[in-house]
């Protein structure tokens, strides 16, 4: 039998978000007990209760969990997903993978699957699309339905469930400032992820490490062309001394800019970059980077997961974790 009314119609006639129904429904600590017994009381007019198959889930389990990754050729999520395959094993749990490549409709067609109760949660990296275009109605249906679901990764998304990322912001904010304390002025950030989450954070945390300053000298663009020009402009023109790089193709970008306008690393530039250890250290000069541990967080998503799954943390706020990143030296800071 089909719901008499979602969770996205019940915050429509409260003029609430729908993070806020499901919290409340779940008595979050997070939502005042007065907006609680509202939507509740709302909630027990409209006779509203979980989707059939969500009671089907808790019943019976599939033992199978499913995991959509946004860019199998990205390095990092590659790790993640092998983590995340280690883990889920060893905790009984078979893995089901799908690959969004950066598509809000693919990922739409996919959360859509997992609704029909042959999994027993779900680890999720969104979208680039999906971020970009802010929809994120299918996300909530599967919270909706009451599948346990962990965000990882790309997690700035108020959706009331689990969540496991690094600490983006303060990672670039501490770089920026080991910079500063080796005397260099005009430092620069290279991006071709500032509409994500994840680069809108590193972005945060360079801008207030150089809050005293009166120049901020960005590259930002998910244009190639236009993240080329502009970057050459921040090399060749704005001379900047060093230039943090928030993702892999932005890191390359900027050591071919280096070398087609004859600027020495790290002689007259220094760079670091959010980028893989294992290519870093094959570059010449090899590549100051920040390791993310994208082992770690793989694991720290199936655990979460499976707590969930088991009930092990039945009736307690989603959890938020964090994995504090490292910045590994390397040549091409020179020291």
């Amino acid at each position: 039998m089909k719901n008499k009314i979602t969770l996205k119609e019940l915050a429509k006639l409260l003029n609430v978000s729908v993070s806020t129904v499901s919290k409340a429904l779940h008595d979050s600590p997070e939502i005042s007990p007065k907006t609680v017994e509202r939507v509740k009381e709302l909630a027990k007019l409209h006779k509203y209760r979980p989707n059939p198959v969500a009671v089907n889930l808790k019943s019976s389990k599939s033992g199978t969990i499913g995991v959509i990754i946004p860019n199998i050729a990205n390095t990092f999520f590659a790790n993640v997903l092998s983590r995340i395959e280690a883990r889920a094993q060893k905790a009984g749990l078979q893995v089901i993978t799908y690959i969004s490549n950066e598509s809000l409709a693919r990922e739409q067609q996919i959360t859509e699957m997992l609704t029909s109760g042959f999994v027993d949660g779900v680890l999720i990296a969104i979208s680039e699309e999906t971020q970009r275009k802010k929809e994120y109605e299918h996300l909530f249906n599967l919270v909706d339905y009451d599948i346990p679901v962990v965000l990882y990764d790309r997690v700035n998304l108020d959706l009331p469930v689990d969540k496991i990322g690094i600490d983006d912001e303060h990672s670039f904010g501490d770089a920026t400032r080991l910079l500063q304390t080796r005397g260099i002025k005009k430092i620069g950030i290279a991006t071709s992820i500032h509409h994500l989450g994840v680069g809108k954070l590193r972005i945060t945390g360079y801008r207030n490490a150089l809050k005293d300053e009166k120049d901020f000298y960005i590259a930002n663009s998910s244009k190639p062309d236009t993240l080329r020009e502009k970057t050459r402009k921040l090399l060749v023109e704005d001379k900047v001394e060093a230039i943090l790089c928030s993702d892999f193709e932005s890191t390359m970008l900027v050591y071919r800019m280096a070398y087609e306008n004859k600027i020495k690393i790290p002689e007259d530039l220094k760079v670091i970059g959010f980028i893989n250890g294992d290519v870093a250290r094959y570059l010449t000069p090899s590549i100051s980077y920040v390791e993310q541990f994208p082992g770690e967080i793989g694991e720290e998503a199936v655990e979460l997961l499976v707590d969930r799954i088991e009930n092990r943390v039945a009736g307690k706020p989603p959890i938020n974790k964090t994995i504090h990143t490292k910045l590994i030296h390397m040549e091409s800071t020179g020291f």
